[in-house]
Parts: structure tokens; sequence; C-alpha cells
């Protein structure tokens, strides 16, 4: 069986997150990266939904312990 493009996209997004981000509970970064597409599905153009999803989910987390500097 072969996973949608969706839910590719939602496994991919919430791995680089976890990624960038292992000091964070890894549910909290799911839920993150779910609330966001469940902000964009239904976006007519489907080529940059990773990418929202992504900036969206990073906006959800906690931020970090001023690691950030782009601010």
């Amino acid at each position: 069986m072969a996973e949608s493009e969706d839910a590719g996209a939602i496994r991919h997004v919430t791995e680089r997150l976890m990624k960038a981000h292992p000091q964070l509970d890894a549910g909290l970064v799911r839920r993150s990266v779910q609330t966001a597409y469940e902000e964009l599905r239904y976006a007519r153009v489907r080529t940059y939904l990773p990418v929202l999803m992504e900036r969206r989910a990073k906006d959800l987390l906690p931020p970090d312990d001023q690691t950030e500097r782009h601010s």
C-alpha cells in the first residue's frame, strides 16, 4: 500500500522538525505538524504544502532557549 502524498509530506516534515529540535517532545512536534496540515489541507496549489506546513508547525512550537537569532 502506497502512502498518499500528504501523508508522506506530514511524515517528512515531522522527521525534519524532530531532528532540528531534539529537545522537544515528539508528540508535541507531531501535533504541531498535524495542526499545520489541517490549516493548509485545502490549499489549491499543493507544490509548496510541505514548506508551508513546516513553517507553520515551527510557529506552533515553543521557542528554543535563545538559540535562534533570526527573529
